[in-house]
Protein backbone atom coordinates (compact mmCIF):
# COMPACT_ATOMS: atom_id res chain seq x y z
CA UNK A 1 0.00 0.00 0.00
CA UNK A 2 1.02 3.28 -0.78
CA UNK A 3 2.48 5.11 1.89
CA UNK A 4 0.66 8.47 2.77
CA UNK A 5 2.34 10.87 5.02
CA UNK A 6 -0.54 11.52 8.20
CA UNK A 7 0.07 15.03 8.34
CA UNK A 8 -4.16 15.10 8.42
CA UNK A 9 -3.90 13.26 11.64
CA UNK A 10 -3.91 16.25 14.04
CA UNK A 11 -3.06 14.70 17.51
CA UNK A 12 -3.21 16.82 20.87
CA UNK A 13 -1.79 15.17 24.03
CA UNK A 14 0.54 17.07 26.49
CA UNK A 15 4.45 16.08 26.42
CA UNK A 16 6.61 17.69 29.23
CA UNK A 17 11.05 17.58 29.11
CA UNK A 18 11.00 16.58 32.43
CA UNK A 19 13.20 13.65 34.02
CA UNK A 20 9.70 12.04 34.83
CA UNK A 21 8.73 11.83 31.02
CA UNK A 22 11.58 11.68 29.23
CA UNK A 23 14.50 9.38 29.55
CA UNK A 24 17.13 8.56 26.82
CA UNK A 25 19.88 5.64 27.14
CA UNK A 26 22.88 5.69 25.16
CA UNK A 27 23.18 2.49 23.14
CA UNK A 28 27.32 1.39 22.99
CA UNK A 29 29.02 1.12 19.57
CA UNK A 30 30.71 -1.68 21.00
CA UNK A 31 30.91 -4.00 24.35
CA UNK A 32 33.47 -3.53 26.91
CA UNK A 33 35.69 -5.67 27.38
CA UNK A 34 36.12 -5.66 30.92
CA UNK A 35 40.03 -5.33 31.04
CA UNK A 36 42.28 -2.53 30.41
CA UNK A 37 43.67 0.98 31.86
CA UNK A 38 40.50 2.89 31.02
CA UNK A 39 37.28 2.59 33.36
CA UNK A 40 34.16 2.75 31.89
CA UNK A 41 31.47 4.71 34.17
CA UNK A 42 27.61 4.21 33.35
CA UNK A 43 26.09 7.14 34.36
CA UNK A 44 22.23 8.77 34.94
CA UNK A 45 21.51 12.15 35.63
CA UNK A 46 18.96 14.76 35.59
CA UNK A 47 18.58 18.14 35.02
CA UNK A 48 22.11 18.78 34.14
CA UNK A 49 24.50 19.14 30.69
CA UNK A 50 26.55 16.33 29.70
CA UNK A 51 29.45 19.25 30.37
CA UNK A 52 27.97 19.66 33.68
CA UNK A 53 27.88 16.03 34.60
CA UNK A 54 31.48 15.74 33.66
CA UNK A 55 32.64 19.06 35.36
CA UNK A 56 31.28 17.45 38.84
CA UNK A 57 32.83 13.99 38.30
CA UNK A 58 36.40 15.22 37.26
CA UNK A 59 36.55 18.20 39.76
CA UNK A 60 35.91 15.50 42.33
CA UNK A 61 38.68 12.99 41.13
CA UNK A 62 40.89 15.76 40.76
CA UNK A 63 41.41 15.88 36.62
CA UNK A 64 40.41 17.98 33.68
CA UNK A 65 37.54 17.41 31.93
CA UNK A 66 39.35 16.66 28.45
CA UNK A 67 40.68 13.94 29.98
CA UNK A 68 37.49 12.31 30.27
CA UNK A 69 35.88 10.47 27.47
CA UNK A 70 32.06 10.65 26.06
CA UNK A 71 30.22 9.46 23.28
CA UNK A 72 27.76 12.25 23.11
CA UNK A 73 26.25 15.15 24.70
CA UNK A 74 22.46 14.69 26.04
CA UNK A 75 19.33 16.81 26.87
CA UNK A 76 19.57 18.95 30.28
CA UNK A 77 15.93 18.31 30.77
CA UNK A 78 15.40 14.34 30.66
CA UNK A 79 16.90 11.67 32.69
CA UNK A 80 19.22 10.34 30.76
CA UNK A 81 22.09 7.21 30.86
CA UNK A 82 25.15 7.48 29.25
CA UNK A 83 28.54 6.21 29.31
CA UNK A 84 32.11 7.88 30.18
CA UNK A 85 35.39 6.94 30.87
CA UNK A 86 38.43 8.02 32.83
CA UNK A 87 41.53 6.24 33.46
CA UNK A 88 41.59 3.85 35.68
CA UNK A 89 43.83 4.62 38.14
CA UNK A 90 41.36 7.27 39.72
CA UNK A 91 38.83 4.25 40.82
CA UNK A 92 39.82 4.48 44.02
CA UNK A 93 38.34 8.33 44.30
CA UNK A 94 35.08 7.16 43.02
CA UNK A 95 33.76 5.62 46.14
CA UNK A 96 33.32 8.87 48.10
CA UNK A 97 32.00 10.43 44.94
CA UNK A 98 28.11 11.66 45.78
CA UNK A 99 25.87 14.45 44.02
CA UNK A 100 22.60 14.66 44.23
CA UNK A 101 21.79 14.95 40.23
CA UNK A 102 24.15 12.09 39.61
CA UNK A 103 24.49 8.49 39.92
CA UNK A 104 26.84 5.98 38.75
CA UNK A 105 24.92 2.48 37.83
CA UNK A 106 28.20 0.87 36.44
CA UNK A 107 31.34 0.65 36.10
CA UNK A 108 33.98 -1.69 33.99
CA UNK A 109 37.38 -1.66 32.57
CA UNK A 110 38.39 -1.27 29.03
CA UNK A 111 41.28 -0.79 26.55
CA UNK A 112 40.94 2.44 25.05
CA UNK A 113 39.14 6.15 25.98
CA UNK A 114 35.43 6.60 24.83
CA UNK A 115 35.75 9.13 22.20
CA UNK A 116 32.60 11.23 20.54
CA UNK A 117 30.64 9.29 17.91
CA UNK A 118 30.98 5.73 20.15
CA UNK A 119 27.42 5.30 20.46
CA UNK A 120 25.08 3.30 18.11
CA UNK A 121 22.08 4.99 19.08
CA UNK A 122 20.29 6.14 21.85
CA UNK A 123 16.96 4.78 23.41
CA UNK A 124 14.11 7.02 24.58
CA UNK A 125 11.08 6.14 26.70
CA UNK A 126 8.42 9.20 26.52
CA UNK A 127 5.04 9.09 28.52
CA UNK A 128 2.56 11.31 26.50
CA UNK A 129 -0.17 13.13 28.70
CA UNK A 130 -3.63 13.60 28.70
CA UNK A 131 -4.44 11.08 25.82
CA UNK A 132 -8.47 10.60 25.50
CA UNK A 133 -9.56 7.20 23.86
CA UNK A 134 -10.12 8.57 20.65
CA UNK A 135 -6.48 10.14 20.84
CA UNK A 136 -5.07 7.20 21.67
CA UNK A 137 -6.15 5.45 18.68
CA UNK A 138 -5.31 8.30 16.17
CA UNK A 139 -1.86 7.80 18.11
CA UNK A 140 -1.86 4.14 17.63
CA UNK A 141 -2.47 4.67 13.76
CA UNK A 142 0.25 7.09 12.97
CA UNK A 143 2.67 4.93 15.08
CA UNK A 144 2.22 1.67 13.28
CA UNK A 145 3.27 4.30 10.16
CA UNK A 146 6.72 5.48 11.48
CA UNK A 147 7.34 1.87 12.52
CA UNK A 148 6.86 1.56 8.84
CA UNK A 149 8.13 4.19 7.23
CA UNK A 150 10.61 6.25 9.79
CA UNK A 151 11.01 9.94 9.97
CA UNK A 152 12.86 12.90 8.63
CA UNK A 153 15.94 13.68 10.30
CA UNK A 154 15.92 17.44 11.13
CA UNK A 155 18.42 18.83 13.81
CA UNK A 156 15.79 19.71 16.89
CA UNK A 157 15.24 23.13 18.68
CA UNK A 158 18.28 22.62 21.37
CA UNK A 159 20.64 23.32 18.11
CA UNK A 160 19.65 26.44 17.71
CA UNK A 161 19.51 27.71 21.47
CA UNK A 162 16.87 29.35 23.37
CA UNK A 163 15.56 31.21 21.40
CA UNK A 164 16.31 29.78 18.19
CA UNK A 165 19.05 32.00 16.55
CA UNK A 166 22.34 30.54 17.18
CA UNK A 167 22.87 30.27 13.57
CA UNK A 168 22.48 34.23 12.34
CA UNK A 169 25.45 34.13 15.33
CA UNK A 170 27.17 30.97 13.10
CA UNK A 171 26.52 33.00 9.82
CA UNK A 172 28.32 36.26 10.79
CA UNK A 173 30.70 34.45 12.39
CA UNK A 174 31.51 32.54 9.05
CA UNK A 175 31.08 35.59 6.94
CA UNK A 176 34.06 37.10 9.08
CA UNK A 177 31.34 39.77 10.47
CA UNK A 178 32.04 38.51 14.14
CA UNK A 179 35.28 37.58 16.01
CA UNK A 180 34.81 35.12 19.19
CA UNK A 181 37.63 33.58 21.29
CA UNK A 182 36.13 30.66 22.68
CA UNK A 183 36.78 27.95 19.98
CA UNK A 184 34.04 25.52 21.36
CA UNK A 185 31.52 27.76 21.43
CA UNK A 186 32.11 29.07 18.04
CA UNK A 187 32.39 25.55 16.40
CA UNK A 188 28.98 25.17 17.70
CA UNK A 189 27.60 28.37 16.44
CA UNK A 190 29.18 27.48 13.01
CA UNK A 191 27.68 24.21 13.38
CA UNK A 192 24.32 25.61 13.99
CA UNK A 193 24.33 27.55 10.74
CA UNK A 194 25.17 23.89 8.85
CA UNK A 195 22.43 22.32 10.98
CA UNK A 196 19.97 25.09 10.04
CA UNK A 197 20.82 25.05 6.24
CA UNK A 198 20.14 21.44 6.33
CA UNK A 199 17.01 21.75 7.71
CA UNK A 200 15.82 24.31 5.32
CA UNK A 201 16.93 21.84 2.19
CA UNK A 202 15.32 19.51 3.93
CA UNK A 203 12.32 21.08 4.64
CA UNK A 204 12.07 21.28 0.47
CA UNK A 205 12.26 18.22 0.04
CA UNK A 206 9.70 17.30 2.36
CA UNK A 207 7.43 19.36 0.46
CA UNK A 208 8.16 17.87 -2.64
CA UNK A 209 7.25 14.46 -0.95
CA UNK A 210 3.57 15.70 -0.04
CA UNK A 211 2.99 17.86 -3.12
CA UNK A 212 3.94 13.80 -5.36
CA UNK A 213 1.20 12.63 -2.77
CA UNK A 214 -1.83 14.83 -4.18
CA UNK A 215 -0.13 15.59 -7.77
CA UNK A 216 1.24 14.22 -10.60
CA UNK A 217 4.70 14.58 -11.25
CA UNK A 218 4.27 17.35 -14.38
CA UNK A 219 1.85 19.46 -11.62
CA UNK A 220 4.36 18.73 -9.04
CA UNK A 221 7.31 20.29 -11.51
CA UNK A 222 4.69 23.25 -12.48
CA UNK A 223 4.80 24.35 -8.50
CA UNK A 224 8.31 23.85 -7.39
CA UNK A 225 9.38 25.19 -10.76
CA UNK A 226 11.48 22.53 -12.16
CA UNK A 227 12.55 21.23 -15.58
CA UNK A 228 9.81 18.98 -17.20
CA UNK A 229 10.52 15.75 -17.17
CA UNK A 230 13.07 15.84 -14.20
CA UNK A 231 10.50 14.00 -11.72
CA UNK A 232 9.87 10.91 -13.83
CA UNK A 233 10.16 8.04 -11.97
CA UNK A 234 9.57 9.56 -8.60
CA UNK A 235 5.78 9.07 -8.31
CA UNK A 236 5.64 5.58 -8.35
CA UNK A 237 8.27 4.59 -5.58
CA UNK A 238 7.08 2.98 -2.52
CA UNK A 239 8.81 4.99 -0.35
CA UNK A 240 7.29 8.45 1.12
CA UNK A 241 10.11 10.02 0.98
CA UNK A 242 10.84 9.99 -2.94
CA UNK A 243 14.48 9.84 -4.38
CA UNK A 244 15.37 11.82 -7.28
CA UNK A 245 18.13 11.41 -9.94
CA UNK A 246 21.95 12.52 -8.42
CA UNK A 247 20.77 12.18 -4.78
CA UNK A 248 23.25 11.07 -2.31
CA UNK A 249 22.91 8.15 -0.82
CA UNK A 250 24.67 6.42 2.02
CA UNK A 251 24.26 2.86 3.01
CA UNK A 252 21.99 1.94 5.97
CA UNK A 253 22.58 2.14 9.63
CA UNK A 254 26.57 3.79 8.08
CA UNK A 255 28.33 3.23 5.47
CA UNK A 256 29.78 4.87 1.84
CA UNK A 257 28.81 7.82 -0.15
CA UNK A 258 27.22 7.06 -3.74
CA UNK A 259 24.89 9.05 -6.27
CA UNK A 260 21.96 7.70 -7.55
CA UNK A 261 21.77 6.55 -10.96
CA UNK A 262 18.90 4.20 -11.52
CA UNK A 263 15.85 5.31 -9.69
CA UNK A 264 14.11 2.26 -9.52
CA UNK A 265 16.79 0.13 -8.39
CA UNK A 266 17.87 2.41 -5.21
CA UNK A 267 14.54 3.00 -4.47
CA UNK A 268 13.86 -0.48 -3.76
CA UNK A 269 17.11 -0.87 -1.87
CA UNK A 270 15.76 2.10 0.01
CA UNK A 271 12.71 0.16 1.00
CA UNK A 272 14.40 -2.78 2.31
CA UNK A 273 16.55 -0.47 4.19
CA UNK A 274 19.75 -0.86 2.67
CA UNK A 275 20.67 2.66 2.54
CA UNK A 276 18.95 6.09 2.65
CA UNK A 277 19.07 9.24 1.63
CA UNK A 278 21.73 11.35 2.47
CA UNK A 279 21.73 15.14 3.01
CA UNK A 280 23.98 17.82 2.85
CA UNK A 281 25.87 19.80 5.57
CA UNK A 282 27.58 22.46 3.62
CA UNK A 283 31.96 23.09 3.73
CA UNK A 284 34.52 21.31 2.51
CA UNK A 285 35.46 18.26 1.24
CA UNK A 286 31.51 17.00 1.25
CA UNK A 287 30.37 15.11 -1.74
CA UNK A 288 27.57 16.81 -3.60
CA UNK A 289 24.54 15.79 -5.38
CA UNK A 290 24.00 15.62 -8.87
CA UNK A 291 21.55 16.21 -11.70
CA UNK A 292 17.83 17.16 -10.42
CA UNK A 293 18.70 16.53 -6.89
CA UNK A 294 21.66 18.73 -7.12
CA UNK A 295 19.37 22.09 -8.61
CA UNK A 296 17.35 21.38 -5.41
CA UNK A 297 20.57 21.25 -3.05
CA UNK A 298 22.71 24.31 -4.93
CA UNK A 299 20.81 26.51 -2.78
CA UNK A 300 21.55 25.17 0.18
CA UNK A 301 25.55 24.14 -0.87
CA UNK A 302 27.05 27.08 0.80
CA UNK A 303 30.80 27.82 0.57
CA UNK A 304 32.54 28.05 4.08
CA UNK A 305 35.39 26.98 6.10
CA UNK A 306 34.02 24.33 7.99
CA UNK A 307 34.24 20.45 6.19
CA UNK A 308 30.90 19.61 5.07
CA UNK A 309 29.93 16.03 5.58
CA UNK A 310 26.25 14.31 5.08
CA UNK A 311 23.67 13.33 6.69
CA UNK A 312 21.01 11.16 6.22
CA UNK A 313 17.66 13.10 5.87
CA UNK A 314 15.55 9.63 6.61
CA UNK A 315 16.01 7.20 9.13
CA UNK A 316 14.18 4.28 10.51
CA UNK A 317 12.68 4.33 14.25
CA UNK A 318 13.12 0.33 15.88
CA UNK A 319 12.28 -1.85 18.81
CA UNK A 320 8.88 0.42 18.94
CA UNK A 321 6.85 -0.27 21.91
CA UNK A 322 3.98 1.54 23.27
CA UNK A 323 1.66 1.21 26.51
CA UNK A 324 -1.80 3.14 27.30
CA UNK A 325 -2.56 3.63 30.98
CA UNK A 326 -6.55 4.55 30.45
CA UNK A 327 -6.98 5.32 34.66
CA UNK A 328 -4.36 8.29 33.99
CA UNK A 329 -4.33 9.21 30.21
CA UNK A 330 -0.95 8.34 29.85
CA UNK A 331 0.63 6.99 26.47
CA UNK A 332 4.26 5.28 26.99
CA UNK A 333 6.14 5.03 24.50
CA UNK A 334 10.19 3.56 23.53
CA UNK A 335 11.96 2.92 20.39
CA UNK A 336 15.54 3.45 19.28
CA UNK A 337 17.24 6.16 17.14
CA UNK A 338 20.66 5.98 15.56
CA UNK A 339 22.62 8.14 16.79
CA UNK A 340 22.19 12.12 16.40
CA UNK A 341 18.71 11.85 15.94
CA UNK A 342 16.30 13.57 17.12
CA UNK A 343 12.91 12.44 19.27
CA UNK A 344 11.17 15.19 18.34
CA UNK A 345 11.12 14.25 15.31
CA UNK A 346 9.13 11.44 16.66
CA UNK A 347 6.76 13.51 18.49
CA UNK A 348 6.40 16.14 15.60
CA UNK A 349 4.95 13.75 13.14
CA UNK A 350 2.63 12.07 16.00
CA UNK A 351 1.06 15.26 16.20
CA UNK A 352 0.58 15.66 12.26
CA UNK A 353 2.57 18.99 12.33
CA UNK A 354 3.64 20.55 9.09
CA UNK A 355 6.95 19.62 8.33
Amino acid sequence: MKPIYPLNVKNSFVFNTSPRDFTVEEIPLYEFTGEGEHLILQVRKKEMTTWEMLDAISNHVGIRRRDMGYAGLKDKHAMTIQYISIMAIHEEKLKTFTHEKIKILSQTRHNNKIRVGHLKGNRFKIRLKKVLGVQKDKLDSVLKWIKANGVPNYFGNQRFGTDGNNWEQGKQLLEGKMKMRDKKTKEFLMGSYQSYLFNNWLSKRMELNLLLEKFTEAETEQVMKLPAGSLKGTKSQPNFFKLLEGDVMMHYPYGRLFNVVNLAEEAKRFEARDIAPAGLLAGKKAKCSESIAGLIEAPYAEEMSLNGTRRYAWVQVTEVRKNYVEEKAHYELSFVLPKGCYATNVLDVLRGEPL
